[in-house]
Parts: C-alpha cells; sequence; structure tokens
C-alpha cells in the first residue's frame, strides 16, 4: 500500500519539475549556445525519460542502503 501512495505522491512533482525545466531551459540552452525553445510538452518529455533513466539508480541504491 505504501508503493501507491509514493506514486501519488510523484505525480506532482513530475509536472512541477518539468515547469522548472521549461523555465530554466533559457538559462540552460544560453550556456550549450543553442537556440532551440522548449515547450512544457517537451519539457515534460525530457523530464520522465530522465526519471525513467534515475529511477533503477536511485533503487538500487536504497536497496544498498538497507
Amino acid at each position: 500500500m505504501g508503493g501507491y501512495f509514493r506514486i501519488l505522491a510523484a505525480i506532482p512533482g513530475f509536472f512541477l519539475s518539468s515547469w522548472f525545466l521549461m523555465l530554466l531551459w533559457g538559462v540552460i540552452a544560453s550556456k550549450l549556445q543553442l537556440s532551440v525553445t522548449l515547450s512544457y510538452i517537451n519539457a515534460m518529455l525530457v523530464n520522465i525519460t530522465l526519471w525513467l533513466a534515475v529511477a533503477p539508480l536511485t533503487a538500487v541504491g536504497s536497496k544498498r542502503c538497507n
């Protein structure tokens, strides 16, 4: 039951981190010398890709700590 509530708690964090990524993209793009804008939908795609890459790493890290 605890896993279900953790997933529900992560949903607002996903949308908030996508919004922050979209807002901060101007700073990131200027540092990388890119002139590409990032819409909210594309920020969500980048964010879910990062979450899918980091989730297994955090699962392994949390199992090692126990």
